[in-house]
């Protein structure tokens, strides 16, 4: 293993990960390919700000933060990640920044001056990451307001402080002077985006057991020929197979590094999410198209882990519960998937076969996710149950898109994860509803019929009648949000209230 140094050549080292970490340019050499992010930190570069905790991308004590130049652009952009399942290689051509960067002038930053005047620190095991997590939203956000400071830092857990001093310090950060070091113009700092430029590649990144192709066709030839290697995107379930369950992992292929897949688009045919576009941005362009997913697009896992994973990620994975696949298969949403030069599309309830079995042949890939533009008339909505609000797995997770015309319904997609072994149709439910009127009859047949489209599991997250029960409910309360009687009672209140 190398540190340190610079790199006048462009490929010096094609077998070393290269970034930047306090405006030097480091070079990180003969590691395996799963060292995590945060093992680097704590145990080669000595750097024990960044906390262990769960290693698993739930508690937020391993929060640092990553800048990335993207082409063609003069700023950074800089986000918050979980350290703990991250993959090193993944980082390389970006900024590190760690909570021992933001006071490297011996002044403390606004966040950290912040965290010490409002108390929000008592024992200190998780401070550095929340003040990483504020760090992230200070270099984003002008002025955030409460409801901002509260989404950034959904991710991040406390033991013992309580959260009304850390919530306090996030909303009176932006009060302290400018600092010296850290301030927003960090983000189009040109010595900066320099020693970014500098480290960026033209070719793929290759270590023993990893490669980070950087075109469609390098990726496609890679897998034809490696069909078992490991496809890696956002690597926020992959982590946990390194971190929890201690496996050995195949030869990696790192799809971030693609150009085509990290394409994001919208246009008359709908939405095109490439595979490696992180859920920050894949949201963000759903939510354009889809206003009715926001709650289900706030309550998708931390910033931290949105910051990292991808759409294509969650959808390729194919858990059953993971809680994009409800909406988009209510969307009829598809995807596209390539191996070698053949192409094809596939509705995305026919990807899934059974538990982590999907219709891919080895070397196959998920290319993008593709959604249908709005429809006319079409009422949608996705619900999530489970035991928190933030940051938790599904008992169940539900999407519906239904659409009613004189009355009646005349079209019908359900979909409902956390039911069975994969995200699944609600194909008698669907049926019970098609041709009948909207009313409260037709609802109970169709809550009635999905006892015939689901037998769900018992486990620790939920019962199996708990699951069906909810979900029946869950149907009704989509009924009850788009029912004229709920609309014309709704006005009524409004007038009262007036």
């Amino acid at each position: 293993m190398a540190e340190g140094g610079s790199h006048n050549q462009p490929e010096a080292a094609s077998a070393t990960v290269r970034f930047v970490l306090d405006g030097q340019a480091v070079s990180v050499a003969n590691l395996p390919a799963t060292t995590t992010v945060l093992d680097y930190l704590r145990n080669i570069a000595h750097r024990t700000g960044t906390k262990e905790g769960c290693a698993e991308g739930d508690c937020g004590a391993c929060t640092v933060v990553l800048g990335e130049l993207k082409s063609g652009e003069q700023q950074i952009h800089y986000r918050a990640i979980n350290s703990c399942i991250r993959l090193l290689p993944t980082i390389d051509g970006q900024e590190l920044v760690t909570v021992e960067s933001l006071a490297a002038d011996g002044n403390l930053h606004p966040v950290q001056q912040a965290m010490v005047d409002y108390h929000a620190s008592q024992c200190g095991f998780c401070t550095p990451g929340f003040v990483m997590s504020l760090f992230a939203l200070y270099l984003n956000e002008q002025n955030p307001g409460r409801e901002q400071v509260l989404e950034t830092l959904s991710g991040n857990l406390c033991r013992c402080t309580g959260y009304r001093p850390i919530i306090e310090a996030g909303c009176q950060m932006s009060a302290y002077p400018k600092p010296a070091h850290w301030s927003r113009d960090e983000v189009s700092s040109v010595a900066r985006c320099e020693a970014l430029r500098a480290l960026q590649r033209h070719e793929a990144l290759r270590l023993p057991d990893f490669l980070a192709p950087r075109s469609l066709a390098e990726l496609a030839a890679a897998l034809e020929a490696n069909p078992a290697s490991l496809v890696l995107a956002g690597g926020t379930d992959v982590g946990l197979w390194v971190t929890k369950q201690l496996r050995e992992l195949p030869p990696i292929i790192y799809v971030g590094e693609v150009a085509e897949l990290k394409v994001a688009r919208s246009d008359a045919e709908g939405l095109s999410i490439g595979a490696a576009v992180p859920l920050t941005q894949a949201w963000a362009l759903i939510l354009n198209a889809y206003p009715e997913l926001s709650e289900l697009a706030l309550r998708f896992a931390s910033p931290p882990v949105q910051n990292s994973g991808t759409l294509g990620g969650n959808v390729a994975n194919g858990s059953p519960i993971g809680d994009s696949m409800p909406a988009l298969i209510a969307l009829g949403a598809q995807v596209e998937l390539q191996r070698g030069a053949v192409v094809r599309r596939l509705a995305l309830e026919q990807l899934y076969l059974g538990y982590q079995r999907k219709d891919m042949v080895p070397g196959e890939f998920l290319v993008r996710v593709l959604i249908p533009p709005p429809s006319g008339g079409q009422w949608l909505a996705s619900y999530k149950l489970s035991k928190r609000f933030d940051q938790d797995i599904s008992a169940v997770c539900a999407g519906f898109a239904v659409q009613v015309e004189n009355g009646r319904v005349v079209a019908a997609r359900i979909a409902y994860g956390g039911m069975a072994a994969i995200p699944s149709r609600a194909a008698a439910a669907e049926q019970a509803l098609l041709g009948q009127s909207w009313n409260e009859a037709t609802i109970v047949t169709a809550m009635a019929a999905l006892g015939r489209d689901f037998k769900p599991l018992t486990d620790m997250r939920a019962s199996s009648a708990y699951r069906l029960q909810s979900a029946m409910h869950l149907l009704r309360r989509f009924f009850l949000e788009h029912s004229d009687a709920t609309q014309a009672s709704r006005v009524q209140q409004a007038a009262v209230a007036l």
